[in-house]
């Protein structure tokens, strides 16, 4: 088993930035585990969407375009911790945010586990 725990968020101001953590325990994980690493987003009313991904293994990330550019998914293997680094931000990046793991195969539409979200809040 795996447990996901964010924290960092918040409320800012337009044109601000956050950082969001997500701490990753469970006897199963470790700095050699075969894992992807996501982030995703929820707005009231709205579908959940994918912010960007991380391989654990090798560090490779992925982004949707909507926040190419201002976003950064990066990991710290000693901390077992996934950080999302929000720059730039915008009023429509409000909502809940959400850690999401991703044991093999790799690649299935849908996640593993998931942590409880922390909220994201952009004031124009």
């Amino acid at each position: 088993q795996v447990q996901l725990k964010e924290s960092g968020g918040g409320e800012v101001q337009a044109g601000g930035s956050l950082r969001l953590s997500c701490l990753v325990t469970g006897r199963t994980f470790n700095r050699f585990s075969v894992y992807s690493m996501a982030w995703f987003r929820q707005a009231p009313g709205k579908a959940r969407q994918f912010v960007g991904d991380i391989s654990w293994r090798d560090g490779r990330t992925d982004y949707a375009d909507s926040v190419k550019g201002r976003f950064t998914v990066s990991r710290d293997i000693a901390k077992n911790t996934v950080y999302l680094q929000m720059d730039s931000l915008k009023p429509e990046d409000t909502a809940g945010y959400y850690c999401a793991a991703q044991r093999p195969p790799l690649g299935r539409p849908d996640y593993d586990y998931w942590g409880q979200g922390t909220q994201v809040t952009v004031s124009s």
